[in-house]
Order: C-alpha cells, then sequence, then structure tokens
C-alpha cells in the first residue's frame, strides 16, 4: 500500500484483532521504518481510537488507527547516497525494521559495507559503536551480508543473545529467503543448487568459484530457489534460500546456473548483453526476509522493503510483490 499524503483513518478488521501496532504498520505500509513509526507514536500523530499507544499495543477489530501523512520522507528508503552526510545514530534508526531487549533488525542499504576493510571508512560494524547501552555494551553482528546486497540484518543487543543466534545460524534454524532479478529463466522453474565453492586466486581473488571434485579449500554450498514471475525470457524474478552459507553463495550459483544476477559486477559475465530500459546496472539481490526463533522464546519473523533500484525495476517489469508470498512457499 502506498504511503497516505494526507491523515487516514483506517478500521482494525477482524483477523488483525491481538495485532501489536508496530506489526500492523509493518503489513500496510512496509516501507516505513521502525524508528520513523516510534517517533510518530513519541509525537502523538499515531493514534487508535483518539489515544496514545506504544508499538506493542495490541489492537481490537473495529478500532480505528489514526495514519498521519508519510509523504515527506518517512517512507523514503535509505541509499548510499541519501546516508552519507548523516550521523551514524540517525542512519540507524532510521533503518530499523525492528527491535526489543534482545535485538536490533536493521534494513541494511545497498552499498552500506557490514564490517571494515580496504578502503572501507564506514560500516554496520562501526556505526553500531552510537548503539552502545547505558553499560557501554555494544551490539553485536550475528551474520553478514555482502556490500550491495540490501536487506534484512540481524544484531544482538547482549552477549547471550548474540550467542544463541550464533548457535542458530551454525546449526541452520534460521530460514533467509532473497529477491534476486536475473538473466533468463532457469530450468526447472523450481530446484536447488548443490555445488562446492572454492575462492578464485589472482585477479580472481574477490570471487568464489565452483570447485573441481576434491578440490582442497572448497566448502560444500546449497541453495534452493523458485521463479515468482519473469518477464518473457529475458528476465526472472527468482526467491532464493540459501541452505549454507558461504560467501557470495547467491551471486555464485545463480551465475553457475546461467543466469546471473542484474548488476552482478563480479558474476554477470556475459557479453553484448544490455540493460533493459529503466533498470539500473546495480546489483538486483535484496535479504527480503529471516525466520529464526528468538533467545526469549517464539520466533523472529521480519521483512525488507525492495531497494529503491530494485522498486524501480519491479515497477518496469510489472512484477506484483504479492507473487512472492506464494513463490516462497516452493523454496
Amino acid at each position: 500500500m502506498s504511503a497516505p499524503a494526507s491523515v487516514v483513518m483506517r478500521r482494525v478488521d477482524r483477523d488483525e484483532s491481538g495485532m501489536r501496532v508496530d506489526r500492523w504498520f509493518k503489513e500496510h505500509y512496509p516501507g516505513l521504518g521502525f524508528g520513523h513509526l516510534q517517533k510518530l507514536l513519541r509525537s502523538g500523530q499515531v493514534r487508535v481510537d483518539g489515544g496514545r499507544v506504544k508499538t506493542s499495543t495490541r489492537l481490537v477489530a473495529g478500532q480505528e488507527v489514526r495514519v498521519p501523512p508519510l509523504a515527506t520522507g518517512d517512507v523514503r528508503p535509505q541509499t548510499k547516497a541519501t546516508i552519507r552526510d548523516r550521523r551514524d545514530v540517525d542512519v540507524l534508526n532510521d533503518a530499523l525494521l525492528y527491535e526489543d531487549s534482545q535485538v536490533y533488525v536493521f534494513n541494511k542499504p545497498a552499498g552500506l559495507a557490514v564490517q571494515g576493510g580496504s578502503g572501507v571508512n564506514r560500516h554496520v560494524d562501526g556505526m553500531l559503536e552510537a548503539f552502545r547501552d547505558r553499560h557501554g555494551r555494544k551490539p553485536r553482528l550475528v551474520h553478514r551480508l555482502d556490500r550491495d546486497t540490501a536487506g534484512v540484518l540481524v544484531v544482538a543487543r547482549t552477549r547471550s543473545a548474540a550467542a544463541f543466534f550464533g548457535k542458530a545460524f551454525k546449526e541452520r534454524e534460521s530460514r533467509k529467503l532473497y529477491w534476486a532479478l536475473v538473466k533468463g529463466v532457469p530450468k526447472p522453474p523450481q530446484g536447488k543448487i548443490s555445488t562446492f565453492l572454492v575462492r578464485g586466486e589472482g585477479d580472481d581473488a574477490e570471487r568464489m568459484r565452483v570447485a573441481r571434485h576434491g578440490e582442497r579449500g572448497a566448502d560444500h554450498a546449497l541453495s534452493h530457489y523458485a521463479v515468482a514471475d519473469q518477464a518473457g525470457s529475458r528476465l526472472s524474478w527468482l526467491i532464493m534460500r540459501p541452505v549454507t552459507g558461504r560467501t557470495h553463495q547467491l551471486r555464485a550459483h545463480a551465475a553457475h546456473i546461467g543466469n546471473p544476477i542484474i548488476g552482478d559486477s563480479k558474476y554477470f559475465d556475459v557479453e553484448n548483453w544490455e540493460l533493459p530500459g529503466g533498470i539500473q546496472n546495480r546489483l538486483h539481490l535484496l535479504a527480503r526476509r529471516i525466520i529464526l526463533p528468538h533467545p526469549t522464546g517464539g520466533i523472529l519473523d521480519v521483512t525488507a522493503p525492495l531497494p529503491p533500484h530494485m522498486a524501480q525495476s519491479w515497477a518496469v517489469l510489472g512484477f506484483d510483490e504479492t507473487g512472492g508470498e506464494a513463490a516462497a512457499e516452493a523454496v
């Protein structure tokens, strides 16, 4: 649903009874960051039946939610360019998708590195200094995304939560779903990719390649995929689920089956291929959703919106985002 340009009063449906306020906004306005929602609640711009509420307030069927105008930048996705001159704390607050006492979940912008490295001056790990608590404890990364991959990034707020999430990822108790725009249409349209991957050498040291049988240093990599939609035979939208967590796994696997991800500077190597009009030459890979156990019980389930360049491509190609839900069941 698009953001309202004026105040809107929305009635809570029967099947939404008991839903938390933050989850209700996530369902109806997925582009509205958690940090922005908190500000709107604190200032009283969002109200339920005329009264102030918190993100954790449970809604009741028939109540009316006051939704203020959101067209002034509240739902504007962040990009590498838009965060350049902003304070770390503001960038992270606007990227918040979810938080509680144990975890932060951020919508990492494409182009922002997760950790430092050669030539990397600004990264999420460094920015988390701005989120130290009153005891001086800094939140901890528990998994990573490539610099040019946008989407869901989980950060533990405590040492015990970091250990819990680390164990969950190691024992493959998490379910990570990615959206990708790729060249061509995979055959079959649903399947798995199982290979061994090894880092290249020399000029290819920053790339992973499919290893030869028995090659030293290679690690098994397993990914599942399903086609959610396609634009003729030239482009297709894939839902991808990595079972293992190897470096560049989805990017290398997509290229391996002959369907490299659009805008992938490392793995898209197709001669005389031109981008369709209206599609930017940027990596079209989104960490769309993550589902994993929560340290205090229950399940953490968070979804990220499309970054601007992918939203533009989806609009150009006429892809309906709701089509991704059915395809996700196949992976």
